[in-house]
């Protein structure tokens, strides 16, 4: 219990780190405001020079104590923690901050790298940052969307904001941060895609099956199919191999049928045996 404490508060707080370093060295100097509750700050504090991350945690707490009410203890101690840690370390940090780039276009890129590496390690210790998705929440609660689109209301409502007060430029910017933030989070999250599934329709599947497992050491699974057409049932393989064994793999399937009819597509992560463990 104590290991698992430590590596859940500890991973939530390098995913903070990570992500105020971001906000403060690339975004906020750049005036990208990249949508969330840091975005929002961003735009209050070039307007009336309130502390961002001051702003952050005045927008936070509000957010806090009405999903505890409406929604009920969704966002834990993890999350309490990840929230007043992130506009500590945005506060710190911005004493400090000197604009690592000029360019707006480096900005927008670093800063949202950083921050969604930060987003992304700090979901997988079960943890957040706050902002934008406890507001997604309370949004979805009251109409009839998901959470994931009422994520995009919310983020899309932060960058017009910030399109008034900076101007339309510097809220394209914004957009190209949000999206690259977005897949940083689902890499952190998702892992990359270093493996590919394989579905075998075959004639001979038990002869394909075998050798994989002979010459590829992976494990296969026979799945009962049947054709919609032809109304026979079928065998169907299953193999997860490293994106190096694709080709052993159709080359097997090659010898055994050339009339076999083969689908491979991406895996993000692969957990059990002969991959990464659980």
């Amino acid at each position: 219990m104590v290991k698992r404490f430590v590596l859940g508060y500890g991973g939530v707080l390098l995913g903070v780190v990570i992500t105020a370093i971001g906000v403060s060295y690339f975004l906020i100097p750049a005036r990208i405001a990249a949508g969330g509750v840091s975005g929002l700050a961003t735009v209050v504090f070039y307007i009336t020079e309130l502390p961002v991350g001051v702003t952050m945690l005045l927008f936070n707490i509000p957010l806090l104590l009405l999903s505890w009410r409406i929604i009920g203890p969704v966002f834990g101690a993890k999350t309490i923690f990840g929230t007043i840690a992130m506009s500590v370390f945005v506060d710190l940090f911005n004493q400090f901050a000197v604009p690592m780039t000029e360019d707006l276009l480096l900005a927008a890129i670093y800063g949202g790298v950083l921050s969604g590496i930060g987003l992304g390690i700090a979901f997988r210790s079960g943890g957040s940052t706050g902002g934008t998705d406890m507001a997604a929440q309370l949004v979805a609660r009251f109409f009839p969307t998901s959470v994931g689109q009422a994520l995009l209301i919310v983020d899309g409502f932060v960058i017009i904001l910030a399109g008034i007060a900076f101007g339309l430029e510097l809220a394209m910017y914004a957009l190209i941060a949000v999206f690259i933030t977005t897949k940083a989070v689902d890499l952190v999250q998702e892992g990359q895609n270093y493996a590919k599934a394989c579905l075998v329709i075959s004639d001979d599947p038990e002869t394909i099956g075998q050798r994989i497992m002979e010459r590829l050491e992976r494990g296969v699974t026979m799945l009962d199919g049947r054709g919609m057409y032809t109304k026979y049932d079928r065998e169907i393989l299953l193999a997860i191999v490293s994106r190096m064994e694709i080709t052993t793999l159709k080359s097997i399937v090659a010898e055994t049928d050339r009339k076999a009819f083969v689908i491979i597509y991406d895996v993000h992560e692969v957990l059990g045996e002969g991959f990464r463990g659980l």
